[in-house]
C-alpha cells in the first residue's frame, strides 16, 4: 500500500476517498486514507469550535473508570456513534479487546468481538489487505470508513448483521509487526448514515482520539490505577448514565453458562465455535471444527466424513483442543461449553 505524491493527507490509491461529495447523509464505498495535516493542506477538515470543545472532557476522563462510556457520549456532537471498540488484531499478535461501550442500544460489543474471533479475523481484509499480506515496517496511521455491505459474507453475517451494525469509521495504526491497533466507531441500523461532514469532523480529531485511547490503556495497566487489563480478558468498566461500557470478563467460562432446557435441535456450529473461542482463544480452526461437531453429538466417524478427514486426524485435533482447554473427556467439554 503506497502513498500518492503529496505526503501526509494524500489519499491511498487502494481505496481513495470520493471527491466532491455533498454533506448529505450518503454512504460511501469502503475507503482508507491518511490523516490530514490540519494546518497546511487547503480543503482538509479543521476542527470546529464544537469539535475542539468535545475533546476537553475526553482528556479529563483519561485513566478514569468511566472513560469508555464517557468518550462515546462526548463524541456524539462530532460523530453520533452507537458503540465503539478498541482492539489489536493480526496474525503476529494475540488478538485483544481493550475496551468497548455502547450508547442508546444494548451493549453487544463483547459479543461482536467473540464472533469476530470465531473465524472472520483470520481473513479480515477490511483494513485494506489480509494480515498475511501486511509487510513489516514502520508504524503507519490510517483512517478507514466502510458500510456493512463492504464486508465479506461470513464476517458481515457474524459480526455486523447479527448485531445490527451498519457502518464503521476507524482510526487505525498498522504496527511494525504487521498487526493492527484499531479505534472503531459504529453506526447501528436504527441510525442515519454518517454524513460526509461528520466523517470530516471525525478525521480532524482522529489522531487525538488515538493518542487518548493509547494513554488510557497505558494508565489502566499501572498497578493501583485501575484494574489491570489482561492480555485477552479484562474486567468490566463502569457504566456512566444510560451508557453500558464493558471490557472483557475475568472469567469467560462464567459468561458462557447458559441454562439448558430440552433442546430439540443442537446449537448451530457458528454459535458453538463462538463459545469455544470464549473459553480458549488459541484453538485452531480445525480444533474448533471438531469440538463444535462433538457438541452437536456427532461421532468421530461422522466428523471425519463431514470434514473429509481421517478418523485418526479427527482424534488428534480433539486431543489438541482438549489439552488447550485443560480437559480429558467429552462430558467435560459439554460441561464447559453448554453448562451441562
Amino acid at each position: 500500500m503506497t502513498e500518492q505524491p503529496g505526503g501526509r493527507g494524500a489519499p491511498l490509491p487502494l481505496i481513495p476517498p470520493p471527491k466532491g461529495l455533498s454533506t448529505d447523509n450518503v454512504l460511501s464505498p469502503m475507503r482508507q486514507w491518511l490523516p490530514s495535516s490540519l494546518q497546511t493542506l487547503p480543503g482538509r477538515p479543521v476542527p470546529s469550535q464544537g469539535t475542539v470543545a468535545a475533546l476537553a472532557p475526553m482528556v479529563e476522563r483519561v485513566g478514569e473508570p468511566g472513560f469508555a462510556a464517557g468518550l462515546l457520549q462526548d463524541l456524539e456532537p462530532v460523530l453520533p456513534a452507537a458503540s465503539w471498540s478498541v482492539y489489536r488484531t493480526g496474525h503476529r499478535c494475540k488478538p485483544t479487546l481493550f475496551l468497548s461501550a455502547s450508547r442508546g442500544v444494548p451493549d453487544t460489543t463483547r459479543d461482536c468481538w467473540w464472533a469476530y474471533l470465531s473465524g472472520p479475523y483470520r481473513s479480515d481484509r477490511t483494513w485494506g489487505r489480509a494480515f498475511d499480506d501486511m509487510p513489516l515496517g514502520e508504524p503507519a496511521t490510517r483512517l478507514c470508513h466502510l458500510s456493512a455491505a463492504d464486508v465479506p459474507g461470513e464476517h458481515r453475517a457474524r459480526v455486523y448483521d447479527a448485531h445490527g451494525v451498519s457502518e464503521r469509521v476507524s482510526v487505525v495504526e498498522h504496527e511494525s509487526d504487521g498487526s493492527v491497533f484499531a479505534v472503531n466507531f459504529y453506526r447501528h441500523q436504527h441510525q442515519r448514515p454518517f454524513s460526509d461532514r461528520q466523517i470530516g469532523a471525525f478525521e480532524s480529531v482522529a489522531p487525538v482520539l488515538l493518542a487518548l485511547t493509547r494513554k488510557h490503556i497505558q494508565l489502566s495497566q499501572r498497578p493501583g490505577a485501575l484494574p489491570a487489563l489482561l492480555p485477552t480478558l479484562a474486567a468490566p468498566e463502569a457504566a456512566d448514565g444510560g451508557t453500558r461500557a464493558r471490557m472483557q470478563p475475568h472469567h469467560a467460562a462464567q459468561a458462557l453458562h447458559v441454562p439448558q432446557g430440552s433442546h430439540s435441535q443442537p446449537l448451530p456450529l457458528p454459535l458453538l465455535r463462538m463459545r469455544l473461542v470464549r473459553l480458549q482463544v488459541g484453538l485452531t480452526d480445525r480444533e474448533l471444527d471438531v469440538c463444535a461437531r462433538l457438541l452437536q453429538g456427532m461421532t468421530h466417524e461422522g466428523i471425519a466424513s463431514d470434514l473429509q478427514l481421517g478418523v485418526p486426524t479427527v482424534k488428534t485435533y480433539r486431543n489438541r483442543a482438549f489439552a488447550r482447554l485443560g480437559i480429558h473427556f467429552r462430558n467435560e467439554l459439554f460441561a464447559r461449553v453448554l453448562g451441562t
